[in-house]
Formats: C-alpha cells, sequence, structure tokens
C-alpha cells in the first residue's frame, strides 16, 4: 500500500459522535450509523457523496493504546457550511493539514490489517510523523459492510 500525500483543506463535518473504544467501534460505529443515514438527506449543503467515519484521539500513541481505549467516533457527511444544522445532528471541523490517503479495497475485516500495517510499518519507516488531528474513511455513497468487497480512502493525518 502506497499512499498520495494530500494538503487537505479545512474540512466542515455534519454529523453524530459517541465515545467508542476498539472493542465496541463494530457495534457503536453501526448504531451511529443506523442514526444518522435517515438523517443524512435533511443535510442541504452537502459537498461531494461520501461519508466519513471519523476517529478523534486525545492522542495517539499506538503503544499505549489498549482495546479499552476510549475515543470520540464521528459518522456524518462534509458540508459547505454550518448555516443550517438540523436537528439533532451536530458539526466537527478538521483542521486543514497533510494526510497519506491510502485507497483500501477488499474484504470489510481486512480492513484492520491495513490499518496495522500503515501505523506499524508504513508511518515508521516513512519520513513523516503522525499528527494531531482526526483520523477519517472516506466511504463512497453506497457503502455497506455487508459488501464482500468495499473500497474506501483511509486518511492519516501527517507532519
Amino acid at each position: 500500500m502506497k499512499p498520495n500525500i494530500i494538503k487537505s483543506k479545512k474540512i466542515l463535518i455534519v454529523g453524530l459522535k459517541d465515545n467508542l473504544s476498539f472493542m465496541t467501534n463494530a457495534q457503536g460505529t453501526g448504531n451511529l450509523a443506523r442514526q444518522f443515514m435517515p438523517k443524512r438527506n435533511q443535510i442541504l449543503n452537502r459537498v461531494g457523496t461520501e461519508k466519513f467515519s471519523i476517529q478523534v484521539y486525545d492522542a495517539f500513541d499506538l503503544s499505549q493504546m489498549t482495546p479499552s481505549t476510549v475515543y470520540e467516533k464521528w459518522v456524518g457527511v462534509e458540508v459547505s457550511s454550518f448555516k443550517t444544522i438540523p436537528e439533532g445532528l451536530e458539526t466537527l471541523t478538521i483542521k486543514a493539514g497533510n494526510y497519506a490517503v491510502f485507497n483500501y479495497k477488499g474484504k470489510p475485516e481486512g480492513f484492520l490489517e491495513a490499518w496495522q500495517y500503515i501505523h506499524t510499518k508504513w508511518l515508521p519507516n516513512s519520513e513523516y510523523k503522525l499528527d494531531n488531528r482526526p483520523h477519517f474513511e472516506k466511504l463512497p455513497d453506497d457503502y455497506h459492510p455487508s459488501n464482500p468487497e468495499v473500497e474506501e480512502e483511509i486518511w492519516v493525518p501527517i507532519k
């Protein structure tokens, strides 16, 4: 897996969030998505068609993380402004900065292996350091975890 290095502009997100751990991620993300998906069509100023799956860590230190490490999980879409936010949804601003963007295509259960490769092999052997900004995945509009082969972009903040 080789990334594209992209300088991202500020990204405005409207969605839902919850505090999850690595142990509760699958079920918790599914619950967030089921709550969010019926509301996404109420968002009038969407940018693009992708959905975002976002992780906000207090401090990302793989050596200190355990299955019970808690982080803020978001499911949402990009918007052009926060002028009109449907009731029950929240906002998140992802600061501009560099990202290593990996294209993942494969079985949903293979995502963890790709994620581990990025953080344990690629990043330590690259010229980059992890930046303290949200990590996220961009998912196509037709993404569904039951698909036997999914495609998504894995965005890792770097400096």
